[in-house]
This record gives structure tokens, C-alpha cells and sequence, in this order.
């Protein structure tokens, strides 16, 4: 978390912003220390609550582009939390280079997957499938037409040795306590890549629908107030993909447990909701549960974000996707029925 002494500073574009937005007094500004990937503040104003948004993790034309798309989605019915519009009719305030957007507040709160009753799971899995089908439809008068067919590279065992091997060195010439940790896990990881190599993805064309998709649809982008999601935020990674795949990615990060393994009771009520709304395949969700799994096993964005950025804000989660991992490989069979029951 953030310390109140160390949050970022947005004193000097406060004055233009709210002019921009005609806010008129401000009272309190509070910084929001959840996010990851941008920044966020509370206003408390004369016109009443806001979250106001630094975007710094797409650019800004992209997230004019999907922040009316969320428009349109609210206007349809989807409980997606549109932008306010500056006094000029814009999404997005720009200032020296800098862009933000404003939101008006939205009571309740973020609720872990795990905390969920199990028809609550369901009814998020419901969401996701209107989410999908409302982006497909209204959606696309704001998107570009989808392509005709969906590829996925697969990545190969040696790369991805490669890139463990690669990693392992510059925890050994940069030692720290995560360091050391981290070590662990990735020479663990070279053993089950050994081990289960031939069990990777043949093909690079997933299987099932596909189509514009949310993209980070987990848990810190979920608002529940009084039993009911009042807000599903942050699009700003919508973008086109396997269903089968966003579910599966969906469910993982929203059911997965501190100690490392899936509620899997949790996974299939959420899966049910899903195909209570729109179809999806034994074989479509078989295929796009390997394809992630497989994913993950290669993938070290956090290492990535450690070593070659200096960004060292997702190392909790390189951990306890390790752990992770471990549980789903020895556990395979039991995840892929979960999701098919």
C-alpha cells in the first residue's frame, strides 16, 4: 500500500481539472491505493463524490475510444460506470501531456471471489456474458470490426527455459530477499516444464466464439453493494479475444486462494452463470483452461516488471502465482472438470 506521505501528487493539475469538469469547490482529495496500473483519487466536491484517473496504461486516443464504449454499454443496461464529460463534451482532460478521466462515485465494494455465495458467483459469471455480448453489439458501432479468425502463439518450451534461465542469472547478480524466493520458484518452474512439456497447446488457433472482451475482468474491478454488482470498472484493456479464455482467466484470478489452490465450487457456479447467458462449449472451455495454463507456466511478466522495468509493484504476485501454478498442475484434471461440470 501507499503511504498518505508518498502517494503521487495531482495538486498541480487539480485548479484546470476542475474547471474542466465545473466541479466548483473541492473539499477533500484522497488518494486510492488499490490500483496498479494507473492512479486514482476520491474528490469530494461541491458536486458531489468523484474517482478521478491518471491514465498512464493505455494511450490516451485508445481510452477516449473505450471510455465511450463504456458509455454505450451503461446505456444498454450493462452495470458498467460511464465517465463524466468535461464542460467541452470530452471524455478524457488533458493537460501538459497528462490525461485523466472522472467518474462519479459509486457506492459499495470490492468483495474477494472467495467471499462469494456461490449464486452470487453465478450471477458474476451472468455479467460477464452480458458484458460480451453487449460489446459485440452495441459495441460495435464504437470497435473495429473483428477479424475473421483468432491466433494465439503457443510458446515453446525452449523459450520459455530461455527466459527462466535468463531470470535465475539476474537474481544471482541482484540477490535481495525476493530474489532469493523467487529462485525457488522458477527452478521449479524449469522441473514442470520438463515434465509436462508435451502437454502444451498443438495449435495456435483456440477454439470457440471470440470477440471484444473486457480484458481484467477480476475482483478490484467489481463493485457489490447490498448483494448486487452496482459497477464493473477499468476498461481499459478491451480488446478482441477467446470467451472461452477471459472466463477461464476470469475465474482463476477471482477463485484463487492465498494458499495457492482454486475453489473449484466457486469456479463452476460462476462458469454456470456464464453459459446460463450465452453458450459455451465442453471443448471450447477444455481448450482455453490448457491455453492458460500453459500461459502461465511460460509467462514472467512480474520478473519482466522486476528486473527490466524496476517496477517491483507486482512482486507479491509473482509468488503467489508460483504457488498457484504447482497447485493447477498437480491438480489438472480436477480444474477441467470444474469448469465443464
Amino acid at each position: 500500500m501507499t503511504s498518505e506521505a508518498s502517494a503521487p501528487d495531482v495538486s498541480t493539475d487539480l485548479a484546470p481539472l476542475v474547471k474542466a469538469y465545473d466541479l466548483g469547490r473541492v473539499h477533500e482529495v484522497r488518494y486510492l491505493a488499490e490500483g496498479l496500473m494507473n492512479r486514482n483519487w476520491r474528490l469530494s466536491t461541491a458536486r458531489g463524490d468523484f474517482v478521478l484517473k491518471q491514465i498512464l496504461d493505455v494511450s490516451l486516443p485508445l481510452a477516449r475510444r473505450n471510455l465511450a464504449v463504456v458509455a454505450a454499454l451503461a446505456t444498454a443496461g450493462v452495470p458498467a460506470a460511464p465517465a463524466a464529460l468535461t464542460t467541452g463534451g470530452e471524455f478524457v482532460f488533458e493537460t501538459d501531456g497528462r490525461g485523466y478521466a472522472l467518474f462519479p462515485w459509486v457506492e459499495g465494494e470490492h468483495i474477494a471471489g472467495t467471499d462469494l455465495r456461490e449464486e452470487q458467483a453465478c450471477a458474476l459469471g451472468a455479467v460477464l456474458a452480458r458484458i460480451h455480448g453487449a460489446l459485440n453489439e452495441v459495441g460495435k458501432e464504437l470497435l473495429p470490426e473483428k477479424p475473421a479468425g483468432l491466433t494465439a502463439s503457443v510458446a515453446s518450451p525452449d523459450r520459455a527455459r530461455s527466459e527462466a534461465e535468463r531470470f535465475l542469472a539476474l537474481a544471482a547478480a541482484y540477490g535481495s530477499a525476493f530474489a532469493a524466493e523467487a529462485t525457488g520458484f522458477v527452478q521449479q518452474r524449469l522441473v514442470l516444464l520438463d515434465k509436462y512439456a508435451g502437454q502444451r497447446p498443438t495449435s495456435d488457433a483456440p477454439l470457440g466464439p471470440f470477440g471484444w472482451r473486457h480484458g481484467d475482468f477480476q475482483h478490484l474491478n467489481v463493485k457489490w453493494y447490498e448483494g448486487r454488482i452496482s459497477a464493473v470498472l477499468d476498461w481499459d484493456r478491451i480488446r478482441v479475444g477467446s470467451f472461452g479464455e477471459e472466463v477461464a482467466r476470469s475465474a482463476t484470478l477471482l477463485f484463487g486462494r492465498e494458499q495457492g489452490d482454486l475453489d473449484l465450487a466457486r469456479v463452476t457456479a460462476f462458469v454456470h452463470g456464464y453459459r446460463s447467458v450465452r453458450p459455451l462449449a465442453d471443448e471450447d472451455l477444455n481448450d482455453a483452461v490448457l491455453r492458460l495454463w500453459w500461459k502461465r507456466m511460460c509467462d514472467y511478466w512480474h520478473l519482466e516488471f522486476h528486473y527490466d522495468r524496476g517496477d517491483h509493484s507486482c512482486d507479491h504476485l509473482f509468488l503467489s502465482a508460483s504457488l498457484f501454478l504447482e497447485w493447477w498442475t498437480s491438480h489438472f484434471d480436477e480444474v477441467q472438470t470444474a469448469f465443464v461440470a
